[in-house]
């Protein structure tokens, strides 16, 4: 009995030791090190297109506006007016659900059969109830690249095109 008790008192005793000690050791930095570096590898790579996705993203955006305001315009039979003010970088829109408005920083201009290409000021666009009566284009740029978001109103279709 005296030797299974001297035995616990002295693992418990280097148990004690060891949880004093400071630092760490060589493996447990290299597994630290390791791991920060795969975290890093993933991450890094999806800031470097982060100006890129944006413009797509906001060419998205605008193309599903287009479409929807051109669409619920012939199906309600109702006139929904987009406004676009160009120097703010902002489009407002009332549609069926009311008013709306949504910031583009990328917004650089907007093209019309009437009015031709407009880079400053407002533009105010009417989605009748046979839809958009002439070809829009918006302009998005975004320090180098641009994109151009189209709207064909014989077909309804919206179209994105690099600038």
């Amino acid at each position: 009995m005296d030797r299974e008790l001297s035995f616990k008192r002295h693992s418990c005793a280097s148990a004690v030791f060891r949880a004093g000690q400071n630092g760490f050791t060589l493996l447990e930095l290299i597994v630290v090190i390791f791991i920060v570096s795969l975290l890093a590898a993933a991450v890094f790579p999806s800031f470097s297109g982060l100006g890129e996705k944006r413009l797509k993203s906001e060419a998205k955006k605008t193309a599903s506006l287009l479409r929807y305001l051109n669409d619920s315009a012939i199906y309600t039979k109702e006139t929904y007016p987009l406004k676009f003010d160009i120097r703010e970088g902002l489009l407002s829109w009332k549609g069926p659900e009311g008013e709306k408005s949504e910031k583009l920083s990328t917004l650089s201009g907007v093209s019309l059969t009437s009015a031709g290409e407009v880079k400053e000021g407002q533009v105010i666009v009417f989605f009748g109830p046979s839809g958009v009566q002439e070809n829009l284009g918006i302009f998005l740029r975004d320090k180098e690249e641009g994109l151009k978001v189209t709207l064909n109103p014989v077909s309804g279709r919206v179209k994105i095109t690099a600038e």
